[in-house]
């Protein structure tokens, strides 16, 4: 249940699909010395240290959990965990994908992701801990002054430090602009935090000498609402002017939640008792600040549903070539019991996990891809159009990830029959860890509600509607007379149709009318991925997996326009 053999070659398949030798070619990239073979070597390696260091901590971490001290609120990370992480630090991999500049290796955000995903596959509760600090570095690096830069960046940077968010409290969790910590300068002009943050992900731990929190707090005479709130960095042990460490800052660890999965992850009751923290940009800008952390975040938990979606699939693979039940069908009376890989009920399932798994894949690297082109490219223009694309793909690429990691593990837990519901197997941590991917990090409600009234009206749908070009154009380019494409062709010719049609039909609705598009929203944002999901799928170039894609997914994007565009009226009258 431990085993884990990272996906080396459709992983550079799907880097390669997303424009990765553009990438390295651009000027922005050539401090890496870097072609796609020095990338495939990189995630090779990596992937090793995944199979054989990290995975093998996974089922430990799930049995054994972190573990709260109350007397002294500090967390103590399951066995092997420290040691696992000390491996992936001093290897050189947190800064990877950092800018030269800010001292990382300088590679592109997108081989920074294929690295996360092959972390994250291994052990998801503790790749949640980097993941945040990636997303801290870029906080501050985007926001910080020059003292945070040189004080806090460096250690993050590296990962001897870990960072770590703190918006949620226990009366404003989506609606965060409620919350009621406080900062308050005292007599020396040093803010100080007072309040309780819940569901805070490796918020106290040991396997780091610092933990930098980035806190949400209210200053007095603030507006209410979100644009009242600023943003303080919080380290755990205050540090001084030359990067050493001084005393323990004024917080601690009350308390970890009991949680469904991802039971290594330490949840934490965060208690602040004026604590020392730094205003980090300007006041009354938190969120501004918080939504780069979120916004990074965001494509990084939509991983972990292909991460838990490829570790279910071969875990499952591996079971159903051992499992015998049953004879093969067509096989004579006096044939004996059949491995249940060839029963085509169990092909189903593990084709459609599969092949869920190289859509999401190709969805997210695609993502993550054309924000470095916005970063990166000298053509203004081709920036332009790189950041509109994954700006509007960023909620789906969070979202239909992590809804398919779900049902995929759920998939899982069935071909193991009943085996799948008894926790030996290890097959149901997959179902477990799976189902808090769609709630945090923004629920995917509100993924939905965020493209369908945001990303996608705001340039008036011209970032969609190119999309689609590029879809119909691909459509083209198979032709419908072509037979090894033939089921590719002729539904992604109709999922394309369909999201056309909701497309405009969400574009032409008045503001009067917002309740039906928030009523449709999530069918919505389904229907994009199922469509995106296949088209990436019929580029790859491997027919048998679009052709399955074709026929056993991509027929719901014609079952989605409805729900997409039925209106608010439905729902009334039922509760």
């Amino acid at each position: 249940m431990d085993a884990y053999d990272a996906p080396v070659a459709d992983m550079m398949a799907a880097l390669r699909l997303a424009g990765l030798d553009e990438l390295l070619a651009l000027p922005a990239f050539a401090g890496a010395h870097a072609d796609a073979e020095t990338v495939e070597t990189l995630v090779g390696e990596f992937g090793r240290l995944a199979s054989e260091v990290i995975a093998p901590t996974d089922r430990v971490g799930d049995t054994v959990g972190s573990k709260l001290d109350v007397t002294t609120g500090d967390v103590t990370a399951p066995p092997g965990f420290t040691a696992a992480y000390r491996q992936y630090v001093d290897g050189g991999w947190a800064a990877l994908a950092v800018p030269a500049e800010h001292g990382g290796g300088g590679f592109p955000t997108v081989v920074g992701l294929a690295v996360q995903e092959l972390f994250t596959t291994a052990n998801l509760a503790l790749s949640l801990n980097p993941m945040l600090t990636h997303a801290a570095v870029e906080l501050l690096a985007r926001w910080g002054d020059q003292r945070q830069r040189s004080v806090f960046l460096p250690k993050l940077l590296t990962g001897e430090w870990c960072g770590t968010m703190d918006l949620t409290e226990p009366d404003a969790g989506s609606d965060v602009g409620a919350l009621r910590t406080r900062a308050e300068q005292d007599a020396g002009g040093v803010w100080r935090l007072t309040g309780s943050k819940i569901f805070i992900t490796w918020g106290e731990h040991d396997m780091a000498g610092n933990i930098v929190h980035m806190v949400l707090a209210r200053t007095p005479g603030s507006a209410p609402g979100t644009k009242g709130l600023s943003l303080f960095a919080v380290p755990k042990f205050l540090v001084n002017d030359d990067g050493s460490l001084g005393a323990r800052n004024a917080m601690r660890a009350a308390k970890l939640e009991e949680k469904v999965g991802i039971h290594a992850s330490p949840t934490c009751v965060m208690e602040f008792d004026g604590a020392v923290g730094e205003l980090v940009g300007e006041e009354h800008a938190g969120m501004r600040g918080m939504f780069t952390m979120m916004n990074a975040a965001r494509v990084s938990i939509g991983l972990q549903g292909l991460a838990v979606a490829e570790r279910a699939w071969q875990q499952s693979l591996a079971y159903a070539r051992e499992r015998r039940q049953g004879r093969a069908a067509g096989a004579p009376a006096s044939a004996g019991r059949a491995a249940i890989i060839e029963h085509p009920d169990v092909q189903r399932m593990l084709l459609t996990m599969r092949v869920s798994s190289l859509a999401m894949r190709h969805l997210l690297y695609l993502t993550a891809a054309q924000s470095d082109v916005a970063s990166a490219h000298p053509d203004e223009a081709v920036r332009a159009r790189a950041a509109a694309l994954s700006e509007l793909l960023t909620p789906v690429a969070k979202a239909w990830p992590t809804d398919l990691g779900v049902a995929a593990a759920s998939l899982g837990v069935q071909v193991h029959g009943g085996m799948g519901y008894v926790e030996e197997t290890g097959i149901a941590q997959r179902w477990r860890d799976s189902r808090i991917g769609p709630i945090y990090e923004g629920t995917n409600g509100i993924q939905a509600i965020d493209l369908a009234t945001r990303k996608l009206p705001r340039d008036g749908g011209a970032a969609m509607l190119r999309l689609l070009d590029e879809i119909d154009a691909t459509v083209s380019e198979l032709g419908k007379d072509d037979e090894a494409w033939g089921p590719t062709y002729e539904a992604l010719a109709a999922g394309a149709d369909a999201l056309r049609t909701a497309t405009l039909w969400v574009l032409a609705r008045p503001a009067e009318e917002i309740a039906d598009v928030l009523a449709g929203a999530t069918s919505y944002l389904e229907l994009v991925g199922v469509v995106v999901g296949g088209w990436l799928l019929a580029r790859s170039g491997d027919a048998a997996a679009s052709n399955f894609y074709a026929t056993e997914l991509l027929p719901r994007a014609a079952g989605l326009l409805t729900p997409v565009t039925a209106g608010a009226a439905r729902l009334h009258g039922l509760t």
